[in-house]
């Protein structure tokens, strides 16, 4: 087995207890830069899901009536811990998901601003009173915790996801099932451990890893003291989660797929651009949902753009991400890297041409060579489907309705990046392009202060921001008798 920190716990985490599946299960978790097993982990079963909302559910009442300022300070402590602890959320993320070192010492800073944002948003839960426009009676608007929640989440961002969920519904006063990936669980059971360490009290926080995530949670949903699911993950799944919710009538947060357009203006500053298009199309190896999926370049500046972004992506330094200097790490299984394969192979079969990369590379692992495409079709499926995976199609158009025209043809809106000196047209695109965030020459945009959520088929809700912790509050209205009346 690949080196794992003995610290990382491998059981479930129910009512403040680290434990064995019910029926002994576990599932192997491996490093997708060697296929090499990391660890073993408890494999829950539908009967631990429950047990884990029965334990969410004996804890809501306790802890919605916790201070809000008691709230925040367990979630600064949070903040203060797994800061204090970089490194060693750093090397399991990266082992167990195969991003380079330095960026996952880039997600652990991010993920733990969430801790710290939402420490600061618990005490600010605001109401309001005021006199009904008759003049008789006072209406009084207060918020309320939405209660139990389940949290699902995705490989991709093993804990940043987490902490983008578990702060604001700790801070709103909901307790929390999370069912973290499969593929990486390790990294959010590191993260309850810390959490527990802080002083979170049991049953707030709840962990079930499985390796059958839909038999394991549907109970839950079926269970009337769910309150809300919060989902991150693709919109196929989504679109099923969401089926199961409408049963219930629960209140839902769904951050699904998305197919970025990035589009590169004619006054753009090419270099600008280029380093843009870089860190929007490669950041997490191109495995994550706000990656640039589709690069539009004016015709007037394509073949400069396309070689200078070619020269980029051939110097990269590709290894497993554990290696100091790597810059690209593998995909995740041998799944992606034939889906991925099959895209550039389709683009290339009906006219796309390869600058450089195109093909797996022949070593041990989930590696795939940064790829550069240009003459893509429209139609191709690599611009069409998400790709998540280090693969740039490159495609032209002349016009800002063109430009326009070719962003919205997606069944996706998560978001969309523009390089332009132009402000109105900045101003003009904001207004027209179908997307949930839109990033003005700039390649990363995400910031636990800004709400981050799309659009049509890229989900329902935000997370991060001051909407974050909306999603886990319900308005209750009071109205109060005239209190003049004899």
């Amino acid at each position: 087995m690949t080196q794992l920190p003995s610290s990382v716990p491998t059981g479930l985490f129910i009512g403040g207890q680290w434990r064995d599946a019910s029926n002994g299960g576990k599932f192997v978790v491996e490093d997708p830069a060697t296929g090499q097993a990391l660890a073993e982990v408890a494999d829950a079963t539908p009967e631990d899901g429950m047990a884990a909302l029965d334990a969410a559910a004996a804890a809501q009442e306790s802890w919605a009536r916790t201070a809000p300022r008691v709230r925040g300070e367990l979630l600064r402590a949070g903040f203060e811990a797994v800061t204090a602890r970089a490194e060693e959320f750093a090397q399991v993320m990266t082992l167990e998901m195969g991003k380079p070192l330095a960026e996952s010492r880039g997600e652990v800073a991010y993920g733990a601003e969430f801790l710290r944002w939402f420490s600061e948003e618990a005490v600010r839960i605001y109401g309001r009173y005021s006199t009904a426009p008759d003049g008789v009676n006072r209406l009084l608007v207060t918020k309320r915790p939405v209660g139990p929640s389940l949290l699902i989440t995705p490989w991709n961002f093993p804990l940043a996801m987490a902490t983008r969920k578990v702060a604001p519904a700790m801070a709103a006063g909901c307790t929390v099932v999370v069912k973290p990936a499969a593929l990486t669980p390790l990294t959010t059971l590191l993260f309850a451990k810390v959490m527990e360490e802080a002083g979170v009290p049991a049953g707030v926080i709840n962990v079930i890893p499985t390796s059958r995530s839909g038999a394991t949670t549907a109970p839950l949903f079926a269970d009337p003291r769910l309150r809300k699911v919060s989902f991150t993950g693709s919109t196929e799944v989504g679109r099923v989660l969401l089926k199961q919710a409408a049963d219930g009538v629960l209140r839902t947060s769904m951050e699904l797929g998305g197919n970025a357009p990035f589009l590169v203006f004619s006054d753009a500053d090419l270099n600008a651009a280029v380093d843009g298009a870089y860190n929007a199309k490669l950041r997490n190896g191109g495995q994550a949902c706000t990656a640039a999926n589709r690069i539009y370049v004016h015709s007037g500046i394509a073949e400069e753009f396309s070689e200078k972004l070619a020269a980029r992506v051939a110097g990269i330094q590709v290894g497993p991400g554990i290696e100091d200097g790597t810059q690209l790490g593998p995909v995740i299984d041998d799944d992606a890297l034939v889906r991925i394969g099959g895209l550039v192979d389709e683009a290339v079969s009906t006219g796309g041409k390869v600058l450089t990369g195109g093909h797996r590379m022949d070593r041990a692992g989930h590696f795939f060579e940064p790829t550069v495409l240009v003459n893509v079709p429209r139609e191709a499926r690599v611009l069409t489907e998400e790709i998540f995976g280090p693969v740039v199609p490159i495609s032209t158009f002349d016009t800002e309705d063109e430009a326009i025209e070719l962003a919205n043809s997606s069944e996706y809106g998560l978001i969309s990046y523009v390089f332009t000196k132009n402000l109105a047209r900045a101003l003009r695109l904001g207004e027209r392009i179908e997307t949930g965030m839109l990033a003005v020459n700039a390649g990363v945009i995400s910031n636990p202060a800004a709400p981050f959520g799309g659009v049509k088929q890229s989900g329902l809700g935000r997370e991060g921001g001051e909407e974050g912790i909306e999603e886990y509050l319900e308005t209750v209205y009071i109205g109060i008798g005239n209190p003049y009346a004899s």
